[in-house]
């Protein structure tokens, strides 16, 4: 007997302590404590503790990417900029990026509307286009809305409000003039319009379409020719890291920048702002990257990775 209290003394006395240091513990007891991960919508869960945005979302999803993620046109509603970033720093807090996805799926169901002419400022455009697919008939515009989603999630991990020019949604572009317009109304710190490119099989690898300086009509891109080539040479450099992918080896000497001046996304816009092309769907190989959802988290990451570059 006298054993027995001993030893029950020193259990209680040992939970006594126990008691002690959990009290002064935040989150003792709790499980995880990760603040959850994405459900099947590819809505970012958040924790309740720490407002922090965990695990990865699936950022397949064509249709909206989850709640207050800021509308798609840049007209007053808040991208929801999530302060989640790695480390706990946020180092595009207070930042307007607007992400551009290439042409529409349902462009495909309205050729007249599609095809009438804009005004880009050196010219006159088609308003839109269908854009090009990989031979197995995987579209440009179905692959620049899956990556799109996937740099929000980067970007809101961040600190930065995202806003897009179209989310899926409408039932054609909007034309390339809106576009640009889009990211002007929303005073974008950077704007970067995605594609993939449509050139014969052989032709490999990435690019990104810089504005030329130009002064026509409505185009005036003398004030953001610069800023828009230092975003473009920070988004080639993160994106070929991220990714290991070569820059483009049938234009630009290799060097993965090309300027021009017949873009109207590009003449139009009052904000830097570049298109990245970021393979060759006509090419086998480069087609089994663009069709990978791995590699298009290590594409998202590159963006993302390019666009802060650009603003720190």
């Amino acid at each position: 007997m006298r054993f027995v209290r001993r030893r029950t003394a020193r259990r209680t006395t040992a939970l006594l302590i126990a008691g002690a240091v959990c009290a002064g513990a935040a989150g003792c007891g709790r499980s995880g404590g990760h603040g959850g991960g994405s459900d099947s919508s590819g809505k970012p869960s958040r924790s309740a503790s720490s407002g922090k945005t965990a695990g990865k979302s699936s950022g397949e999803k064509t249709g909206k990417g989850g709640s207050g993620h800021g509308g798609t046109d840049g007209r007053g509603k808040d991208g929801g900029g999530h302060s989640g970033s790695r480390g706990g720093k946020s180092p595009l807090r207070g930042k307007v990026i607007v992400i551009d996805p290439g042409h529409n799926p349902h462009n495909r169901d309205q050729p007249g509307k599609i095809s009438r002419s804009v005004d880009i400022g050196t010219g006159k455009k088609e308003c839109d286009t269908t854009g090009t697919a990989t031979n197995s008939g995987y579209s440009e515009a179905e692959f620049t809305l899956a990556l799109a989603h996937r740099v929000r999630t980067e970007l809101r991990k961040r600190g930065a409000t995202v806003k897009f020019t179209h989310d899926g949604e409408e039932p054609y572009g909007p034309c390339v003039d809106e576009r640009a317009k889009r990211g002007n109304r929303a005073h974008a710190d950077a704007a970067v319009s995605l594609h993939a490119d449509g050139a014969p099989g052989g032709s490999r690898g990435f690019h990104v379409i810089l504005p030329a300086s130009v002064h026509r009509g409505d185009a005036d891109t003398r004030a953001v020719a610069g800023p828009s080539k230092r975003l473009g040479t920070d988004l080639r450099d993160a994106f070929r890291k991220a990714t290991g992918e070569r820059p483009a080896n049938y234009l630009g000497n290799g060097e993965g920048l090309d300027t021009r001046d017949d873009l109207g996304g590009l003449n139009l816009s009052t904000v830097p702002k570049v298109f990245l092309e970021c393979g060759n769907m006509r090419d086998a190989a480069d087609a089994a990257l663009l069709t990978s959802r791995k590699w298009r988290e290590k594409a998202a990451r590159g963006v993302a990775d390019g666009i802060t570059a650009f603003l720190s």
